[in-house]
């Protein structure tokens, strides 16, 4: 009796402790919606193939660049991980004509599909913002010949195309529920919804609580967009309650899309994150609060969450950014809102790996290779312990 409660007592500890791995560790579970932007506006990023490793490591299954890259598109072959690629905006114009947009997906996607899982084409970024009425009306035309040319090499039922807008494309975002798009952009956004809601396209945002809360940091609680515990806001015209500004934003732009008549369409984030250093007056620009909101984010992704609008349908979400890009313009901010410094040592940890700050990208592999064999160990400890517990169990009875 002795010894089975010894060993029971034993199970129990081992289970706990790799529970304690598992916490520490925080592998992202499979299926998880969360996706992460790998930009390259830099001098000084470790290797394509080292990027593999450190995704692959963090069981990240969901990336985005913001070109074609082919180091980066080989260097991605065989590892399962979906990717977007882009369309510059400077060369939208060139894809409206069908034989230059098919030109394009052969020479920037077909050679490296399927060995790599290229699964969307983002046509430009923030084009109806971009203040270019030429690149803003050139876009749906880009958008109906790229999709053409995926038909023509019978790709379309595996990648989808859209583009990546801001939340500047509203009028209103407050209350959700009376989100609604500027009225000038209408004859330019209709023709959009109506392709997206044609070819079953998600509709991808790039939203940043971070900017409300800098630009009013007196009305704006800070808990409120972090996603920590607060009292949050409720929609007087749905009832519905939000505790974090993101949500809020994301709806936003579903009840503009259903003012327009094309409700089906769904919303994913192609954009969001904090930044861990700004100028002086870039208020709230903190490591503190940068770990707070991607991590925060990141246990929402866990539980495959979705906006109280559609809450049975998870958010996609990818996160801004893997690393800190010294080669961007712009206040301070812009080139801080990495996980990781170019060497591989992590600006903060939110979860997605023990591994310490000074850990670099050489080593995470090694370092994770070496923590699951510690796990696969533990798992056959907790097997052993088992059974032996259930052989005493028998002898007792």
């Amino acid at each position: 009796m002795a010894v089975s409660i010894l060993l029971g007592s034993r199970i129990v500890s081992m289970f706990l402790l790799f529970n304690l791995f598992s916490s520490e560790f925080g592998f992202l579970r499979p299926g998880s919606s969360l996706g992460i932007n790998y930009g390259q506006v830099a001098n000084n990023l470790p290797s394509p193939e080292q990027v593999r490793l450190l995704l692959t490591s963090l069981r990240i299954t969901k990336t985005r660049i913001y070109d074609t890259n082919p180091g980066v598109l080989t260097a991605f072959a065989n590892t399962g991980i979906d990717l977007i690629v882009t369309v510059p905006n400077e060369a939208v114009g060139m894809m409206m004509d069908p034989r230059q947009a098919l030109q394009w997906v052969m020479t920037n996607v077909q050679p490296y599909f399927p060995a790599t899982k290229i699964t969307g084409i983002s046509v430009g970024n923030e084009v109806y913002t971009s203040d270019d009425p030429t690149l803003m009306s050139n876009l749906v035309p880009a958008l109906l010949s790229i999709h053409s040319a995926l038909v023509q090499l019978d790709l379309d039922s595996y990648i989808h195309v859209s583009t990546a807008n801001s939340l500047a494309v509203l009028e209103n975002s407050y209350p959700p529920s009376m989100g609604s798009f500027k009225p000038e952009m209408a004859n330019l956004v209709v023709p959009f919804l109506q392709f997206l809601a044609a070819t079953k396209s998600p509709f991808w945002i790039n939203a940043y609580p971070y900017f409300a809360y800098k630009d009013s940091p007196a009305k704006v609680s800070l808990d409120y967009v972090l996603f920590n515990p607060n009292a949050g806001m409720v929609d007087p015209y749905t009832r519905l309650r939000y505790d974090n500004m993101l949500y809020a934003q994301v709806d936003a732009v579903i009840f503009a899309i259903a003012r327009l008549g094309y409700g089906g369409v769904e919303v994913r984030v192609s954009e969001t994150g904090w930044p861990s250093k700004g100028d002086p007056n870039e208020v709230g620009a903190t490591v503190e609060n940068a770990r707070a909101y991607n991590r925060n984010l990141l246990l929402r992704q866990i539980r495959s969450e979705g906006t109280p609008v559609r809450p049975n349908q998870r958010l996609e979400v990818y996160l801004f950014a893997l690393f800190n890009e010294d080669m961007k313009p712009g206040p301070t901010s812009e080139r801080n809102y990495g996980l990781y410094q170019p060497d591989g040592t992590m600006v903060y940890n939110v979860g997605l790996a023990a591994l310490t700050s000074s850990a670099s990208v050489s080593l995470t592999s090694s370092a994770t290779r070496d923590m699951r064999k510690e796990v696969g160990s533990l798992w056959y400890w907790i097997l052993m312990f088992s059974l032996t517990f259930q052989a005493f169990m028998r002898m007792a009875i």
